[in-house]
């Protein structure tokens, strides 16, 4: 592979990582961006292990070959389920000197930081809730933490077909908080650990009590992104920047566009790409 710079690649299964890249642009606006979204496989939630492992590699491998020395996983699925088996079996062969990052670590991190009574709630796509990489992660990061965890299916759903801000939304906001809260009257910090969540956010808030804290994964991400690149000039330095972003999607780019544009908050003009 060719050792010349190229652009930082954020990867998603949809256009739900669109959500973590505005936030990274928004820290870091001086990066060339590649965002590759799955939209032909989406969505990831629901696929057993070794399918999300597959694609998401399959996705990787495409962003390599685009000049991308360093990838962000903007997928919470793909974290949970694909980045150990790429970071410690396939990069070591395939590309020793390139980096793929995901979205789990840099939150679990800092989330202890945000709860004064210990106890924190994760709400997710089934798939991520399953794997229980949060529940793993935090532990290492903050063993006292008492973690619960919610799965929110129809979340996405709601969201992918435009109806996170209608009346219809707000029966499965509350249903799926009336559940985590029925876990522990102690939780004071809840994440959002899926992507598209972010544009529930107004209705999460609304419908919890002013105490608890919501976070939001994008600007977290970015912070911790800002501060590898700062641990890592090897790295850094190969991240061309010239300030440019594009779009690549395996399905339709008008479908794209469209549901793009409301993540991205700006219009997004994509690529038809086949991995």
């Amino acid at each position: 592979m060719s050792s010349s710079k190229g652009p930082i690649g954020i990867f998603d299964s949809g256009v739900g990582g669109l959500t973590v890249m505005k936030d990274i642009i928004h820290r870091l606006p001086s990066y060339d961006y590649l965002y590759l979204g799955d939209s032909a496989r989406t969505p990831y939630g629901n696929r057993s292990f070794a399918s999300i492992y597959q694609f998401t590699l399959e996705c990787v491998r495409y962003l390599f070959s685009q000049q991308c020395h360093l990838i962000i996983l903007a997928c919470n699925t793909a974290s949970a389920k694909a980045l150990r088996t790429i970071q410690q079996r396939d990069l070591p062969k395939i590309a020793p000197n390139k980096r793929v990052l995901g979205v789990i670590r840099p939150t679990a991190e800092v989330i202890g930081l945000h709860s004064n009574t210990g106890h924190v709630g994760v709400l997710g796509t089934t798939g991520t809730i399953q794997s229980d990489s949060y529940e793993m992660e935090i532990e290492h990061q903050f063993p006292e933490l008492i973690v619960h965890q919610q799965a929110c299916p129809m979340w996405v759903p709601l969201v992918e077909n435009n109806e996170h801000n209608g009346p219809g939304a707000d029966y499965f906001v509350e249903k799926y908080l009336h559940e985590i809260n029925q876990q522990s009257p102690d939780i004071d910090t809840l994440l959002l650990a899926c992507t598209h969540y972010p544009l529930l956010e107004d209705k999460i808030r609304s419908t919890l009590n002013s105490n608890i804290s919501i976070l939001s994964q994008g600007p977290i991400v970015a912070a911790s992104l800002e501060d590898y690149l700062q641990r890592h000039p090897e790295i850094d330095e190969n991240c061309s920047k010239n300030g440019s972003r594009r779009f690549l999607t395996t399905d339709a780019p008008e479908t794209f566009d469209q549901h793009a544009t409301t993540f991205f908050e700006e219009k997004v003009t994509s690529e038809y790409v086949e991995v």
